[in-house]
C-alpha cells in the first residue's frame, strides 16, 4: 500500500531493532546457516512446571473466557500481595492492572498522559522501545547520556539539569537493559530528592528484570525507597524475565488510581483483557514463589563469566561485569575503523554487529540501538555449549580484523 495512506505518526517510529535482528536470524537459519542468537532478550529456561500446570488446569477447567479488562480478582490480589511482600508497597485493587506484557502497560501509560510538546526523560543506554513509544504518543524523548564510569546510572545533577516545565515523565529501568546496571536504595534516594522538587513529573519504574539481580545489595524500587513519591510512580513488572514466561505475554503494574483507570480505558478499547490462561498461570507464579531462581542465577553467573572471559581476551574489547539482567554491554570502540578480510571498513557499531552476523554467524545488537554508539549488547541466556561456540566464533572473527 502506498505510504500516502499511512498516518504521520508512523513516520516518527522505527521498527524494533531487537525484532529486526530476530528476523535476520530466522532468515539465515531458513537458508541453512547455523546462526547463534545472542541478540534476543529471552531466557532459554523452560517455564517452571507448576506454572505451566496452572495454565493447563485453567484450560481443562474451561477458564478460557473474557475476564475483567484489568485482570481477574485472583490475579489482582496476587499482584497486590507480591508488591507488599517483596517491595513493601501497598496498593488497592483499583491501583493495579494486568496487561498483555509490560510493554503494553508502558505504552498505554505514555499514551494516556503524554501530549504534543511533552518531554520524557530517558537515561541512555535505554531499552530500544522507550523513545519510539514516546514518539507514538506525540511526545519528545529527552535522552540523558549516562557514563560507563558512573556504572551507567543516571546522576542526580544530570536529572536536575534535564527537567523542564515540559517534563512529563522520567523512566528508570533497574536492572537495566542493556547494561545490567542496578540502582541501590541510596542512589534511588538521591534521585528521589530531585524529583520531590518537581511535582509535575511522573516516574516510570521499569522493574521487569527485578529477579535477575546478582548484586549483594537487595533490589530496590523507587516507590519503596521514597513513599512520598508513590502517587506519581508507575511501577511496572511482569513474569517474562524472572519466570521465563515471555510467550505468555503477561505484565502488571501498580500506580495511582487515576492513571490505572486511564490505562484500563485504553486497554478496553484496544487489546481488552490479557489471556485468561496466562492470568491463571501468573497467579501460580506470584503465589507459589520462585525457589528456582537461585539455580537460574548460578547458571546465568556461569554464562556471564564465559562472555566476560571472551571479551577480556579480545584486544580492543572491554566490559564491566554487569550486576543484573543477562547481558554484557561491551565497549567495541577500539575495534571500529578496522578492516574485514573482505576489505570492508567497520565504521560503526552497527557495521561491527553486521560483520559478526555475516562472518561468524553470531547475532548481537549494536549499542547505537540503545542510545550508546560504540558498544555491543551480548545476551548470554543460552545453552552453555552454544554460548562457548558463539564466543569462539567472535574471537576468530575479531582476530581476522586488520
Amino acid at each position: 500500500m502506498s505510504a500516502e495512506f499511512l498516518a504521520p505518526r508512523l513516520r516518527r517510529v522505527r521498527p524494533s531493532p531487537t525484532a529486526a535482528i530476530s528476523d535476520q536470524v530466522r532468515a539465515f537459519i531458513a537458508s541453512g546457516s547455523d546462526v547463534i542468537n545472542l541478540g534476543e532478550g529471552e531466557l532459554d529456561f523452560d517455564t517452571p512446571a507448576h506454572i505451566k500446570q496452572a495454565g493447563i488446569d485453567a484450560i481443562v477447567q474451561g477458564d478460557t473466557k473474557y475476564t475483567a479488562v484489568a485482570g481477574t480478582a485472583a490475579l489482582k490480589q496476587a499482584i497486590i500481595a507480591k508488591f507488599t511482600r517483596e517491595n513493601g508497597i501497598s496498593y488497592r485493587p483499583d491501583q493495579v492492572i494486568a496487561g498483555s506484557g509490560a510493554k503494553q502497560l508502558i505504552f498505554n501509560a505514555l499514551l494516556a498522559t503524554v501530549s504534543a510538546g511533552d518531554q520524557v526523560i530517558i537515561p541512555a543506554p535505554y531499552w530500544v522501545s522507550y523513545p519510539d513509544m514516546v514518539a507514538l504518543a506525540e511526545g519528545e524523548p529527552k535522552i540523558v547520556p549516562c557514563l560507563e564510569s558512573h556504572g551507567w546510572k543516571l546522576q542526580p545533577e544530570d536529572l536536575a539539569a534535564a527537567i523542564t516545565a515540559q517534563t512529563r515523565w522520567v523512566i528508570l529501568n533497574s536492572p537495566n537493559n542493556p547494561t545490567g546496571a542496578v540502582y541501590c536504595a541510596k542512589e534511588l534516594k538521591s534521585l528521589a530528592a530531585v524529583l520531590l522538587e518537581h511535582p509535575q513529573v511522573l516516574v516510570m519504574a521499569d522493574d521487569i528484570y527485578e529477579q535477575i539481580c546478582f548484586t549483594s545489595a537487595e533490589f530496590a524500587t523507587l516507590a519503596q525507597v521514597e513513599p512520598r513519591l508513590k502517587d506519581r510512580i508507575l511501577t511496572v513488572n511482569g513474569v517474562s524475565k524472572g519466570y521465563s514466561m515471555t510467550g505468555w505475554r503477561l505484565g502488571y503494574a501498580g500506580g495511582p488510581a487515576w492513571l490505572i483507570s486511564a490505562m484500563q480505558i485504553l486497554q478496553s478499547q484496544s487489546t481488552s483483557n490479557p489471556s485468561s490462561v496466562s492470568q491463571a498461570a501468573t497467579v501460580a507464579a506470584l503465589e507459589q514463589g520462585n525457589g528456582f531462581i537461585r539455580e537460574w542465577l548460578e547458571i546465568l553467573t556461569r554464562r556471564r563469566d564465559i562472555v566476560m572471559a571472551c571479551v577480556n581476551a579480545i584486544d580492543g574489547f572491554s566490559a564491566e561485569v554487569p550486576p543484573g539482567a543477562f547481558y554484557v554491554f561491551a565497549n567495541c570502540q577500539s575495534l571500529l575503523g578496522k578492516t574485514t578480510p573482505s576489505g570492508e571498513i567497520l565504521d560503526t557499531d552497527e557495521d561491527f554487529a553486521a560483520y559478526l552476523l555475516q562472518s561468524a554467524h553470531v547475532a548481537t545488537l549494536q549499542g547505537s540501538a540503545f542510545g550508546a554508539p560504540g558498544y555491543l549488547r551480548i545476551a548470554y541466556a543460552i545453552d552453555d555449549n552454544r554460548l562457548q561456540e558463539a564466543c569462539a566464533r567472535i574471537t576468530r572473527a575479531c582476530a581476522e580484523l586488520r
